[in-house]
């Protein structure tokens, strides 16, 4: 079996229009509410936006990200540290991992594919944990996106 380790993929098709998909993805607020994080400022390319994860059990996690692209309506990204959730770990010297948020028309509705890369450049004791922990958080978290666009449309 040729598993890829580097990367991992998600695609959902979303019953809602491009724009409001978007929004729900690229607004620090509504970002929030479905990932379950609590924001502190908007997304801005080169920018860095924190704050505290909300999610049960992660509620110790600082999350950080630096926003690298935002092409509006397809293209979304940002890098982080993967799974970054121990809190007496310093994670700075590690290459970030790059996710990818891809929006497309289809079928009346929004087409996500949610891209995770950079695993391989992880420190080897990290790698297979955060690789499994993030393949799992994007499964949720796919699902969390389209729950909160087609319940506050």
């Amino acid at each position: 079996m040729n598993a890829n380790t580097d990367r991992i993929e998600k695609e959902i098709q979303i019953a809602a229009p491009v724009q409001r998909v978007w929004t729900a993805i690229t607004d620090h607020v509504q970002f929030s509410q479905w990932f379950r994080v609590n924001l502190e400022s908007p997304f801005r390319v080169g920018q860095t936006t924190a704050g505290q994860i909300t999610y049960p059990g992660y509620e110790h996690v600082r999350m950080e990200v630096i926003t690298t692209a935002i092409e509006p309506t397809s293209y979304f990204a940002f890098r982080w540290h993967p799974y970054a959730v121990e809190t007496d770990v310093d994670y700075s010297n590690e290459t970030p991992t790059l996710v990818e948020f891809r929006l497309e028309p289809k079928n009346a509705g929004t087409r996500v594919t949610v891209t995770e890369s950079g695993f391989d450049a992880l420190p080897a004791s990290r790698k297979d944990e955060a690789f499994r922990m993030n393949d799992g958080g994007w499964s949720a978290q796919i699902q969390n996106i389209a729950q909160y666009v087609e319940t506050h449309a």
